[in-house]
């Protein structure tokens, strides 16, 4: 099992991203793209490469918007699993016109 991270630590590495309302200790990013096409061609990368890392975020998709909800349920909270696919989505978001 991962070992689970201190959440402020997290954040303070990750400055797009937010602490998760609620009890759980979980890492939020909300996202716009330029329409649905741009959001799902998003989605599509980021689910290949947490499909081949074999974590995978919660997420919703309303029209050009993405939520993303990480947190890793096994360790009941913020892993380096976690860490690793913040920064993919990050990076991915970035180069496809995510704000």
């Amino acid at each position: 099992m991962a070992d689970r991270l201190e959440l402020d630590a997290v954040l303070n590495n990750l400055p797009l991203w937010r602490a998760e309302p609620g009890d759980r200790p979980a890492i939020r990013r909300d996202l716009k793209f330029a329409d649905f096409n741009a959001a799902f061609g998003f989605m599509t990368r980021v689910a290949l490469w947490a499909d081949r890392a074999d974590h995978h975020p919660e997420w919703s998709n309303v029209y050009n918007g993405v939520q993303i909800v990480l947190t890793t349920h096994d360790a009941g909270g913020v892993t380096e699993k976690d860490l690793a696919l913040a920064g993919f989505i990050d990076e991915a978001a970035a180069a496809m016109g995510g704000k």
